[in-house]
């Protein structure tokens, strides 16, 4: 969840890119910032470090993230400024989210126990697409190995549990309610 803050930065990150004409690019940077973040547990706590100079923190940013576009490495200057570079994560996310709406894609994630073969996975992107009534999905794939067999997807707000590992808990559930 975006904090207010990672909102507003995000909102005039778009605004700025949508003058320039730059949505798309910005779009692709953000998901490269995200995607960074996320697998890298060490660079998180060095964002959030209070130890860690800020010049040390921007540094080392700039050079990870070098070649991105103006826009994306002033957000990158103006969080550290702002002693706010633990929120870029959020941020990038937050992004990734309007530009979303703002296209009017649909964000979907599934998460199965293997990775999914094309014919299914086609088959759940056309699922999505009739549950929502839109033409525009992006759908994001996870493996999670615990959940044994079957799938979740989560549209928005909504969850649909077909997990193998939900199935044997529901079934335990019952056999406890029975003795």
């Amino acid at each position: 969840m975006s904090s207010r803050a990672a909102i507003r930065y995000a909102k005039a990150i778009l605004d700025q890119a949508r003058e320039k004409g730059t949505e798309e690019v910005v779009f692709g940077n953000m998901k490269s910032i995200s995607a960074t973040l996320n697998a890298s547990k060490e660079l998180r706590s060095v964002l959030k470090s209070p130890v860690i100079k800020a010049e040390d923190k921007r540094a080392s940013l700039q050079a990870i993230f070098k070649g991105h576009d103006v826009s994306t490495l002033s957000l990158i200057d103006l969080l550290v400024d702002k002693k706010r570079s633990a929120i870029l994560g959020e941020v990038a996310a937050a992004y990734l989210k309007l530009y979303n709406t703002s296209k009017g894609i649909v964000s979907a994630k599934v998460t199965t126990a293997v990775a999914l073969d094309p014919s299914l996975d086609s088959k759940i992107l056309a699922k999505v697409k009739s549950l929502t009534g839109s033409e525009e999905v992006s759908l994001e794939h996870h493996i999670d190995p615990s959940i044994l067999g079957g799938f979740v997807l989560r549209i928005g707000d909504v969850q649909y549990d077909a997990s193998v590992s939900n199935q044997l808990d529901k079934v335990q559930k019952e056999f406890s309610k029975r003795i």
